[in-house]
């Protein structure tokens, strides 16, 4: 297909289906406002809080640092749902949206997951964290390992348990997760203590240099900019040390730029490095990797048969 076809057909899709953000930056520059832009995300994440399951009590808006987006949202399990003396392991949630936009209380976020995952005896945080074009990338994960640590230093007061962590996050936010699990030295200089494994759903991009040395929307430029010593920093695939948490990848097989051949890819290399990493292809586009998930069905089975293979604890929730 010549370039410009292929440009002009890939574009309409991605747009239609990956990142609706891109409309959403859109009007923020038609507008001059990023105010106004994100507090269309905040009217948009108020249905999430509206019904929580029985028992499911949330904490909002807990600080880990003094920015007003370095907040993090806690959902805890109903009392009396775990066995006495057992702590509760945590889902560790980072949202997407090209690396701009979204929140932590978005139902496409946390609506589904809280009422699988919670009422079973798991904790679920979701996290903010400082975005573009004010904080560039490589702050932006310097804010989700800061989030992280904080989060395991208040594990005990939630009935948490601090070494019982797994780590999802969808699009950007997986990406940002991806590069913690790519190097976890990075997030122990933030006071993060070691993690189970790692959640990706349907990341943005693992392989920054090989992404932008292709195609792509200009979101990616304002992401990663023009500097190929910058995207191989940015990389988890670049990053990538052995002995890492083991992953998950889940990708779309809707999206025309095939993420689950970087998927694919980025597990082989993981397996190489001596650690562990499994593949999950879906026929679901890029919102519903995230929103889909906890509904019952195999999507959400095979998420929970990878975290069960991380740890006992977890597995015992789970199939009770």
């Amino acid at each position: 297909m010549p370039r410009t076809l292929w440009w002009t057909a890939s574009t309409a899709l991605l747009l239609a289906g990956i990142l609706s953000s891109c409309h959403a930056q859109q009007r923020l520059r038609d507008d001059g406002s990023r105010e106004s832009l994100r507090s269309r995300w905040a009217e948009r994440a108020q249905g999430a809080t509206a019904a929580l399951p029985a028992g499911v009590r949330k904490i909002a808006n807990q600080p880990y640092g003094n920015d007003a987006r370095q907040r993090m949202d806690v959902y805890l399990p109903p009392a009396g749902v775990l066995p006495p003396g057992l702590r509760a392991p945590v889902i560790f949630m980072v949202h997407g949206g090209a690396w701009r936009t979204g929140d932590k209380a978005m139902p496409k976020v946390v609506e589904h997951k809280v009422a699988r995952w919670v009422p079973q005896g798991f904790v679920l945080v979701s996290i903010n964290y400082r975005m573009l074009p004010d904080t560039p990338v490589a702050q932006q994960a310097q804010d989700v390992a800061l989030a992280l640590a904080t989060a395991q230093q208040h594990a005990g007061e939630w009935g948490a348990d601090a070494g019982r962590f797994i780590l999802m996050g969808h699009s950007a936010g997986a990406h940002l997760v991806a590069l913690l699990n790519a190097r976890p030295d990075a997030a122990v200089q933030w006071g993060a203590w070691p993690w189970l494994g790692t959640v990706v759903l349907d990341s943005a991009v693992l392989d920054v240099p090989r992404f932008m040395a292709a195609p792509h929307l200009p979101l990616y430029d304002a992401a990663f900019g023009t500097d190929p010593a910058l995207w191989a920093q940015l990389s988890p695939y670049d990053q990538l040390v052995a002995g890492t948490p083991p992953w998950q990848f889940v990708c779309s097989t809707e999206r025309p730029d095939q993420p689950c051949l970087q998927a694919e890819s980025m597990a082989r290399k993981v397996h190489a490095r001596g650690s562990r990493a499994t593949v999950l292809p879906q026929p679901l586009d890029h919102g519903e990797i995230n929103g889909d998930l906890g509904l019952d069905g195999g999507y959400t089975q095979a998420v929970e048969d990878f975290m069960a293979s991380l740890d006992p604890v977890v597995a015992r929730l789970l199939r009770r």
